[in-house]
């Protein structure tokens, strides 16, 4: 493990370049942790060649190392930044980051029939997925969303808890991976688990960008009288206008009146609205709504979980929600580190590889911000 390690910190794509390091460190190689050929005829009493195990045995390891052993020294990371950051964890932010199977099929070089077909598995690696990479782009004078153009990769997806501490900088709390072929909101569930795991506590503030725009994210936050400072993804519905009781406006401007609660099939508990004109009693009044003339009404079934009130009537305009949702750039800081330690294409061909070599990756990224702690505090001890 500590090997592996090494090869993080130097930046090593191969194993053969691990090893070709470690050869050329023999005082490494002891202080990692491999047991000594001896031979008093080299400079230090030990066989470095025979000592460093193959590179066949090392990409072995890269494999199929148990990722609970990595997890349980990536939480220790956390634990000592939590031991000089008290408050560290309290305000978390999420967001999920491509990888490049290292396979034909990505490379547009390569003459590939049917390149983007899900039902042809690349023959380089068994496990990828096909998925689509989004880049949004925004008009510089209304900052509008105006187009959203689509590149599909054969890969996997990182998955990031991260914070953020004005003084100290960006820190990982959490982090999983899944094949490319998953939503972004399938993350939360197992980072949030990771998290409080973790960190011992439920956090009380989040953020993170529309694509995990879902009540469910928002009601662990909610619970705890925090806040989760997400934009709105409306998926082409209107956008919701309330009233001053905080029900929906019907389209004639009219708060709508709540009716009876029940058990969504989609596992949140829901409430009816209906029109204010004909609920609870009729009053009389015309309406040119179509619904209305078939002795209906508009109707309108709501989310009253916490998460889903928060959903609807988080004030997005305010200061609070605004600087909350500043602080998601530390997830997209920690993934640029990332990229630097090549995590974006790693040259390996199966989940288990890929899995441990992220790991790894926010080990390291997490030692040097533990480094970069300790140094700031004995700096500002110094006389």
């Amino acid at each position: 493990m500590k090997a592996l390690l090494v090869k993080k910190c130097e930046k090593f794509d191969y194993i053969t370049d691990l090893r070709r390091f470690l050869v050329k460190h023999p005082l490494l190689v002891l202080e990692l942790g491999f047991h000594p050929v001896k031979d008093n005829t080299q400079p230090y009493g030990f066989d470095v060649e025979e000592t460093v195990p193959c590179d066949r045995w090392l990409r072995h390891k890269q494999q199929m190392m148990d990722n609970a052993i990595l997890q349980a020294l990536f939480r220790e990371t956390v634990h000592d930044l939590q031991a000089e950051i008290p408050e560290l964890g309290d305000t978390s932010v999420i967001d999920t980051k491509h990888i490049y199977a290292w396979v034909k099929a990505n490379n547009p070089r390569e003459f590939i029939t049917n390149r983007y077909d899900p039902d042809k598995q690349p023959t380089g690696d068994s496990d990828c997925r096909l998925g689509v990479k989004r880049r949004k782009n925004q008009d510089e004078e209304t900052r509008d969303q105006t187009t959203a153009e689509k590149e599909y990769l054969w890969g996997y997806g990182t998955g990031i808890m991260a914070t953020t501490h004005p003084q100290y900088g960006d820190v990982v709390l959490a982090e999983y991976t899944l094949p490319f072929n998953e939503a972004d909101s399938t993350y939360f569930a197992p980072l949030y688990e990771r998290l409080v795991e973790t960190i011992g506590f439920r956090p009380r503030f989040f953020a993170a960008d529309a694509a995990f725009d879902a009540w469910h994210i928002y009601q662990p936050f909610a619970e705890v009288g925090g806040m989760a400072a997400i934009p709105l993804n409306l998926r082409g519905h209107p956008q919701p206008r309330l009233g001053p009781g905080g029900f929906h406006l019907c389209p004639q401007g009219l708060e709508m009146i709540p009716s009876y609660e029940y058990d969504h099939p989609k596992g949140y508990r829901a409430q009816l609205l209906r029109c204010p004109k004909l609920f609870p009693t009729k009053t009389g009044q015309p309406c040119d709504h179509q619904q209305f003339t078939k002795g209906v009404g508009c109707v309108k079934h709501i989310n009253i979980e916490a998460g889903g009130w928060m959903r609807i009537r988080i004030d997005r305009q305010s200061d609070e929600y605004k600087q909350l949702y500043k602080q998601r750039t530390a997830s997209e800081r920690i993934n640029s580190q990332a990229k630097d330690y090549g995590i974006e294409r790693p040259k390996v061909r199966n989940s288990h590889s890929v899995v441990n070599l992220n790991t790894l990756t926010y080990i390291v990224i997490n030692a040097r911000a533990l480094q970069r702690v300790r140094h700031i505090k004995t700096q500002a001890q110094a006389p």
